[in-house]
């Protein structure tokens, strides 16, 4: 099919937009063979990329669902109809610039214009469009050049091939698009596409066990780490991993501060008492950010990532802001290196969880596109973390892949099941509940054991510091277990009751149960269909409320 490109550069200060494949700036080499689609810039002098993107018709059918990957493992992802409207972050006219410019720092919108009209949708790195079994799927080999960004026009009937070179310095042949293109049932083009990336074997794995956020947030300290710890020995058969998480170093940055106060004997004794009960050992780590009162914000501001007007740039919204590492500067690799060497090897931790890692690629520099430092960066993080398991987390999707080991494929969950308000009001597509998550959880299953082992995010059984309903609690516990193989609680087992107890092995022991198709009916309700042992069923609920309407007899398991 025919197809028009529109590429943006810059000359000097001039903005050039031009729609040849070959000018006396550069030729296009391309390559479609129906199957792989390869597009190539040679430059004949030195430029920068402003734009880059190819569109052709493509036709809709009336049942066509668009899938739409979300940036990052917290971004929404999910199958879109033509009637409906893909939301970008909060556009209340009552909230100022500088809040906006907040909620974006997660989100793709520094990337990606959202245009809130009916059936205009894009995806990251690859999509499908599917029309009941039959599914087609686009898909990147390539983001090492920048992220690759699928957009449609479903009611004008127009496909468009985007690449973000925002800021990219051509010097050298750049390959823009590797795409490939499958056919088939919802599972052969993923075993397709993924069969064609390098990933690491631990994807076929799983992890079981504990992680300390959901319960206590950054209030941990020894005790509640070793009561918890304790709390697992009834259901020692079940866990191999207990995770550490946020709250143990005395500032983010300062990753070998450990707060004396809070752990007294340090986070070796932590590990060795972890080792102690035969589970792996994990640990958080926030690797590109410090507080602006960290130790290394103050001592090393020139490690820092400036925003335009020369200051240091915001990186990430968490801990009242947070500034960012340059990877680029080897004063911080070598500070990295330094941390994972200590953490891994001298404190002995076997699994590091890898979080805001999307804030090392918010603004193009050094002559790179944002896409180009993610995956520098991920193969710099790879490198430190050796042959240890790396859970990523808050990271965009293309540079992740044939990286990490296991990585979240959904926000965060809330201690309410609908999420503070700021999640109902549509602040981004990154905002934290339980009812995001399953969304994502459902319709990101076909990464899990091809791309890495999926992380969920945890399911709950307590009942204290919660609010859920048992109903809710079961519904989390099972989209977990289909579509995920890294399976946490952060709840302390000790205090289970003989319900808990009972769900929490039932979780914990990765089912053989597989989804076969997922819908929404409409904009709440979404039916599953699964086999196991060659028989099939079905359940349906209503996600807004956590409720099942069918197909699950979920009262059984509470007494």
């Amino acid at each position: 099919m025919d197809k028009l490109f529109t590429i943006k550069f810059k000359n000097g200060n001039e903005t050039i937009t031009t729609r040849a494949t070959e000018n006396d700036f550069f030729r296009l080499d391309i390559v479609d063979t129906g199957s792989r689609y390869t597009v190539t810039l040679v430059p004949k002098q030195t430029f920068e990329m402003v734009d880059f993107f190819v569109e052709f018709p493509y036709c809709f059918a009336e049942n066509d669902k668009f899938f739409g990957n979300g940036y990052q493992s917290w971004t929404k992802s999910k199958e879109w109809t033509a009637d409906e409207i893909m939301p970008g972050c909060i556009k209340l006219s009552n909230i100022s610039e500088f809040t906006k410019g907040i909620a974006r720092k997660t989100s793709d919108e520094w990337i990606v214009k959202y245009s809130e009209i009916p059936g205009e949708f894009h995806s990251h790195c690859y999509t499908y469009v599917r029309n009941g079994e039959n599914v087609k799927l686009w898909g990147s080999l390539n983001e090492k050049t920048g992220y690759t960004i699928f957009k449609v026009k479903m009611n004008e009937n127009r496909f468009y091939f985007c690449k973000d070179l925002l800021g990219k310095v051509i010097t050298e042949p750049w390959q823009i698009f590797d795409i490939v293109y499958f056919e088939g049932g919802y599972e052969e083009v993923f075993d397709n596409y993924f069969a064609l990336w390098k990933m690491p074997e631990t994807r076929h794995g799983t992890m079981s066990g504990y992680t300390s956020w959901y319960n206590y947030f950054q209030k941990i300290d020894e005790n509640i780490i070793l009561r918890d710890l304790d709390g697992l020995d009834p259901y020692k058969d079940q866990v191999s991993i207990f995770q550490i998480d946020d709250g143990y170093e005395t500032f983010i940055g300062d990753w070998l501060d450990p707060n004396p106060a809070k752990f007294p004997n340090g986070m070796k004794y932590i590990a060795d008492k972890i080792h102690d009960k035969g589970y792996k050992a994990g640990i958080w780590l926030a690797p590109f950010n410090c507080q602006r009162v960290s130790r290394m914000a103050k001592e090393h501001p020139d490690w820092l990532i400036l925003d335009d007007n020369g200051k240091p740039m915001v990186g990430c919204i968490a801990w009242g802001g947070a500034y960012t590492f340059d990877i680029y500067n080897e004063n911080v690799r070598a500070y990295l290196k330094e941390v994972f060497d200590v953490v891994l090897n001298d404190w002995g931790y076997d699994m590091v969880k890898l979080d805001f890692l999307y804030s090392q690629c918010i603004k193009p520099r050094h002559g790179k596109c944002r896409g180009e430092i993610m995956c520098d960066a991920m193969a710099f993080l790879r490198e430190c973390v050796g042959d240890k398991l790396f859970l990523g987390c808050g990271v965009p999707i293309g540079p992740a892949l044939g990286v990490v080991d296991a990585c979240r494929i959904s926000c965060d969950v809330d201690l309410t099941y609908k999420g503070q308000f700021y999640s109902r009001i549509q602040v981004s597509n990154e905002m934290l509940s339980a009812r995001s998550a399953i969304n994502n959880s459902i319709f990101r299953r076909h990464l899990n054991g091809r791309a890495w082992m999926n992380d969920p995010d945890v399911f709950f059984l307590r009942k204290d510091n919660l609010t859920f309903t048992d109903e809710q609690k079961y519904l989390l516990g099972k989209v977990n277990n289909l579509c995920g193989t890294v399976l946490f609680v952060s709840d302390n087992a000790g205090d289970y009751d003989a319900s808990a107890s009972r769900l929490l092995k039932k979780f914990f022991e990765k089912t053989d149960e597989k989804i076969i198709s997922a819908e929404y009916i409409n904009k709440d309700v979404i039916t599953v269909e699964t086999e196991k042992d060659g028989n099939r069923s079905r359940f349906t609920f209503n996600l807004a409320k956590g409720k099942f309407i069918e197909g699950e007899n979920w009262k059984e398991y509470f007494c």
